[in-house]
């Protein structure tokens, strides 16, 4: 069972870094990477972070679910693909179904209860204790979001709610068994303004990150695992153990290394053994339809059997 649980922090990794490539990758090269991804970045970070005798782990860093080891590879990894694969050749676009992306927040809002408490690994009071700072960060970052998108002079909107709900989620992560309630408030609260900036400067750069994974995933985890150090209950520096924040300074600078380097890597090696890009004309044709022959508009008058 516990082998089945650990498979599923492995799955979404590798599926959070699709964003960031959105538009332009071509599949069979996201399934080389996947795999390489998961064997020589994933893997390795796992046993450093969680394992008894792995060295992040030793050293007392505190990740209680997947913080430094789902999020952060993930944004790092999704920041090197960005890199790698350029710019789409229309870097507009828009949410296809605004309904359905408030759905799938809520079914990721619910489906996280299990990824957080469930690291407690038994129906305890830690797995409540879980429960509820992942709840209450996740509704501290979702208000704090849109009533900053209100405060610098932006519309407050669906997507600004689901996305800072999200980055609450991340932020909370790798700190949820080891705060209080009104802790996981204020790492809410601080997640979303740094990630809002972050997707604002962004936007300002030639970076083309689909959908802002590295502003969102990467970051959202960077402040998440900075403020598990302050936090954390009887280890953080406020309590006074600075031995904790420095070591959590220094596993923030080995793992965004080696995430962005090994994925870099991972990358141009894929690249070697098939285009990671698909064609011009597939890309303006749509990945759905060249890359899978279906499309979301059932009625659309499309000869399939001519995309490649």
């Amino acid at each position: 069972m516990f082998a089945l649980f650990q498979l599923k922090f492995a799955i979404i990794t590798p599926a959070l870094i699709t964003g960031s490539f959105a538009e332009r990758v071509k599949f069979t090269s996201y399934l080389i990477f996947m795999c390489l991804f998961s064997l020589l970045i994933y893997c390795p970070l796992a046993h450093w972070t969680w394992h008894p005798d792995g060295f992040l782990r030793v050293w007392g860093v505190l990740d209680f679910a997947g913080g430094t080891v789902v999020h952060m590879s993930a944004g790092f990894a999704a920041l090197a693909g960005a890199y790698v694969l350029g710019k789409r050749q229309d870097k507009q676009h828009h949410p296809a179904n605004i309904p359905f992306i408030i759905l799938g927040t809520g079914m990721l809002w619910f489906g996280w209860f299990g990824f957080n408490a469930g690291s407690a690994l038994y129906a305890n009071g830690l797995a409540v204790q879980a429960f509820a700072t992942t709840n209450m960060a996740s509704a501290s970052a979702m208000i704090t979001w849109v009533m900053f998108d209100a405060l610098v002079g932006r519309k407050i909107s669906a997507m600004g709610a689901c996305i800072g709900a999200v980055v609450g989620l991340v932020a909370i992560t790798p700190a949820a068994g080891f705060v209080n309630l009104g802790q996981s408030v204020f790492i809410g609260f601080v997640a979303a303004i740094v990630s809002n900036m972050a997707v604002y400067y962004k936007q300002q750069t030639s970076l083309d990150d689909t959908l802002d994974v590295f502003p969102c995933h990467g970051v959202g985890g960077i402040v998440g695992m900075i403020l598990t150090a302050v936090f954390a209950k009887d280890a953080g520096l406020v309590y006074g153990h600075y031995e904790t924040f420095k070591f959590h300074m220094l596993a923030l600078l080995i793992v965004s290394v080696f995430t962005f380097g090994g994925s870099y890597v991972i990358f141009k090696i894929t690249g070697w053994i098939t285009n990671l890009r698909v064609s011009p004309e597939d890309e303006r044709l749509g990945l759905d339809i060249s890359q899978h022959s279906e499309t979301l508009r059932t009625s659309a008058k499309i000869d399939l059997s001519t995309t490649s």
